[in-house]
């Protein structure tokens, strides 16, 4: 891997640090804004460490254009910069919390001192945008060109998201993991990391990764799946090889990832929901699996049974509502597409009801897609996929669910029904009944309504 002679650092960061260098500060870049900037990339963020100058000297330099953040912690935040800015700090910890630390601030501490608490050498890049000079106390440019991934010192036992954070980097940088960094992975445990703190970095890992089977497989080495249980059952669930010549139900996921890598929506909260049930599309195979009389491996109703799996998984990480509502669904119908190949008429009020199910029919397509490329070597063939959406699309479906034709509203006006039981009832039924094809405008919508209240 080469690296990038770093440029185009944006003027607002420049010029915050002529400021504090012209206060008697020093102030460097570090981090991933440094890392990405060696790989070519665009910082979405920029974090800036600031030696030799007091915290009440920093504040008085930017006092309305900052605040202060992490109590205790010496970090500040711009409000119309993706900036922060930190002040070098030893950190002592003394429970098991990501926040419990005795925190001591020290302007005059040394770059390699304040380097040693980083996670990562390739994270413990510093660099001078005023001078355009590197400062690079634990070969992290050298780890970088050789895409390794290496702690920076035994201190990254003090934060074991850091596992996690390891995970999404091999997935986003095409890494490998250093031996004795999966070495010191395998003594930490999740037990006391926050959910939010863990589905943020999946979010990272399927928002960015490209190589995602490597950060399941870095999970794995790191013995670290067991915080996973419904992904450690995959590992030991067999396949069918004349349908999954590739392995095991996560050797699958993994290929799945990757291909979802390759096709993952824009839209962020799109991506996240394809990305999530690929993850979790085949939680219900280690309950289903059986062997038949002649030694043949079936999963029959795997996705139903992975309905409820997917749920607990998703709450355990508390993930947003959103993912709540449309994974599982997605997950229970995951099989369907496939099927509409050789579907005859039936196939219109099928893709209306299945809309109706899942929502999203891009959505469940992009996983059916992606399920259907995790097989390697078996080329996928998707004629049912692709059908489903000129379906779906001709239905005008493809990505919202159907629209009742006739409203509880529509009743009152025209047949002067007042809202009741029998109201909800009469207004499933027609809609079950457009679901069917049986009216497609309000007059005949209308028309079946006045015979239901006969």
């Amino acid at each position: 891997m080469t690296l990038k002679q770093i440029e185009n650092v944006p003027e607002g960061v420049c010029h915050v640090c002529e400021r504090i260098r012209d206060a008697g500060g020093r102030a460097l870049l570090v981090g991933g804004c440094v890392r990405d900037l060696l790989l070519g990339l665009a910082p979405a963020e920029w974090d800036v460490e600031v030696f030799d100058l007091a915290s009440a000297d920093l504040e008085s330099l930017f006092p309305k254009a900052m605040s202060f953040v992490g109590k205790g912690y010496g970090i500040y935040k711009f409000h119309k910069l993706p900036l922060d800015l930190a002040l070098p700090r030893r950190e002592t910890r003394h429970g098991p919390g990501h926040r419990d630390f005795f925190v001591e601030i020290d302007r005059y501490m040394s770059i390699g001192e304040a380097a040693h608490r980083r996670d990562f050498t390739i994270n413990a890049i510093y660099y001078d945008p005023l001078t355009c000079v590197l400062e690079d106390p634990f070969g992290g440019c050298k780890d970088l060109r050789e895409r390794r991934l290496r702690h920076v010192s035994d201190r990254f036992s003090e934060d074991p998201l850091r596992v996690l954070r390891g995970m999404q980097f091999l997935a986003r940088f095409s890494l490998r993991a250093d031996p004795l960094t999966v070495k010191l992975c395998r003594t930490l445990s999740a037990d006391f990391l926050s959910p939010e703190r863990i589905f943020a970095e999946m979010r990272k890992l399927f928002l960015l990764g490209h190589n995602i089977a490597d950060a399941l497989a870095f999970l794995d080495d790191c013995d670290w799946l067991r915080f996973f249980p419904e992904l450690e059952a995959l590992k030991t669930c067999p396949q069918n090889p004349a349908f999954h010549p590739e392995g095991c139900v996560l050797e699958h996921i993994k290929h799945a990832l990757n291909a979802f890598s390759t096709l993952r929506p824009s839209v962020e909260a799109d991506a996240l929901a394809v990305g999530f049930a690929i993850l979790c599309h085949d939680f219900g195979k280690p309950s289903c699996t059986t062997t038949d009389d002649r030694g043949i491996l079936h999963a029959p109703g795997h996705e139903k049974a992975g309905i409820i799996p997917t749920r607990n998984f998703l709450q355990r990480l508390r993930a947003p509502n959103f993912l709540l509502e449309i994974v599982p669904a997605i997950v229970s119908c995951h099989m369907l597409p496939r099927c509409f190949s050789c579907m005859g008429d039936e196939a219109i009020p099928v893709t209306r009801r299945l809309a109706w199910r899942v929502k999203r029919i891009d959505l469940l397509l992009a996983v059916a897609r992606c399920d259907n490329m995790g097989r390697p070597p078996i080329v996928p063939n998707f004629s049912g996929e692709d059908r489903l959406e000129q379906l779906a699309r001709t239905e005008g479906i493809l990505r919202q669910p159907p629209r009742p034709i006739i409203r509880g509203r529509d009743l009152q006006s025209h047949l002067d029904m007042a809202p009741s039981k029998k109201m909800g009832e009469i207004l499933e039924e027609l809609f079950q009944a457009q679901l069917d094809g049986k009216f497609s405008s309000a007059a005949d919508g209308l028309r079946m309504a006045k015979k239901l209240m006969e």
